[in-house]
């Protein structure tokens, strides 16, 4: 079933800006400038995505994925991506100049946007073909995929996934389940990292395919986090058919892919974050008459030094990306960050608001909770704090091991 949306706003869509008309990409400078300008100019269309957002996964969805499509029809989001995906071309910094601009202005961003980020470029890069049959969808907005890497005994270790795709004439069967997929259940496709090969070839025997979550004998269930939210979800595989022409790059480079994934899940996302939290914190700092003292005051300023290494960390990497630089096992250091933002951000936050996180009823309080909740499993998901800190001691620092 189609889960396609498109834009609810109150005016016309204004015309493009940028486009591929110009003859070539703006430089990241008149991309920001003219960004800004865009935003001033068009206030009252974008009230509604600057509005509190909606506490349920699916309420946020449906408020926000519409300015997704909006700014593909405007032309946007298109900047930063190649031209045969349904990009305008030019640098990846576009993107991230967008991403930014739009969270300073007082918007959040749609889900559909963080995972266009994670997910798009490497079919992109190791899947041209498919890529340009499947990648504007996610471009555009029109439909999003889930990430299908964890499973039930296979979280951060991912050469012991189980879930497997067997071949059978010209199709693969799957069977098993994936855990933990960020918003599955209002998604359209899957990511799915399987084991086409043999239990002990470990890292070496696992492909990526491109599943419909809609195909006969899929089930996905929503899991409902701390947060109150249906953050997660899980992926059931019973002997789902799908074409060979779906694997993703070659048969058995599924390691390969899921490591070249990790730069931008790692990140471009850890760069979305700091725009967002730079914009929760100041909302948090810019309300009247809150109660501090001295040492929430040192928590303020505790909270902003973290945060600004994770915005100098996350720049470097982003300066890497555009280059086509691999930022290397050295990217555990903006997921180490970011958990420790993430966190430090919305103490802060609980701690200037307290009588709101308390005892409050109004549906920005319950947000307000929500997103504190969630933000405790931030040293976890996509990776766990202690492994990327053996990350970072075994492949960056080649410290000794422990001896047994």
């Amino acid at each position: 079933m189609s889960k396609t949306v498109k834009p609810t706003v109150a005016e016309p869509v204004p015309a493009p800006m940028f486009t591929e008309e110009l003859g070539r990409a703006p430089d990241p400078d008149e991309f920001s400038v003219g960004l800004r300008e865009w935003l001033a100019r068009h206030t009252a269309l974008l009230q509604h995505f600057r509005e509190v957002i909606p506490l349920t996964i699916e309420t946020r969805d449906a408020q926000l994925r519409p300015l997704h499509r909006l700014l593909y029809d405007v032309g946007w989001i298109r900047w930063g991506w190649p031209a045969d995906v349904g990009g305008f071309g030019g640098s990846v910094l576009l993107r991230g100049i967008l991403h930014e601009e739009l969270c300073r202005f007082g918007m959040r961003l749609p889900e559909s946007m963080l995972l266009l980020e994670t997910l798009a470029p490497v079919v992109i890069e190791y899947d041209r073909p498919l890529a340009k049959r499947f990648v504007n969808e996610l471009i555009s907005g029109n439909k999003t995929w889930a990430q299908g890497f964890s499973e039930p005994e296979a979280g951060s270790d991912l050469a012991s996934l189980r879930c497997s795709a067997q071949r059978d004439d010209r199709d693969y069967v799957i069977n098993g389940e994936k855990i933990w997929s960020s918003s599955a259940h209002l998604a359209d496709r899957c990511l799915l990292l399987a084991r086409t090969g043999h239990p002990e070839e470990r890292h070496r025997g696992l492909t990526f395919l491109l599943v419909d979550l809609d195909a006969p004998g899929i089930t996905v269930r929503p899991i409902s986090a701390a947060s109150g939210r249906n953050e997660f979800a899980e992926i059931v595989f019973q002997d789902v058919r799908v074409s060979a022409e779906r694997i993703v790059g070659q048969v058995g480079s599924g390691w390969e892919a899921a490591m070249y994934l990790l730069q931008w899940e790692r990140g471009m996302y850890a760069w979305q974050r700091q725009a967002d939290l730079h914009s929760v914190l100041g909302e948090a700092l810019a309300e009247p008459e809150l109660a501090r003292g001295a040492a929430t005051d040192e928590r303020i300023g505790a909270a902003y030094r973290i945060l600004h290494a994770l915005r100098m960390a996350t720049r470097r990497t982003l300066g890497s990306l555009a280059r086509a630089v691999n930022p290397g096992p050295g990217i555990s250091v903006d997921k180490l960050l970011l958990s420790k933002v993430e966190q430090a951000v919305f103490e802060v936050v609980r701690e200037l608001r307290y009588q709101a996180f308390e005892f409050g009823d109004r549906p920005a309080d319950d947000a307000l909770r929500a997103d504190y909740f969630y933000a405790r499993a931030a040293s976890i998901y996509g990776g766990s704090a202690e492994i990327q800190r053996t990350i970072l001691a075994d492949r960056v620092l080649q410290l000794p091991g422990e001896k047994g």
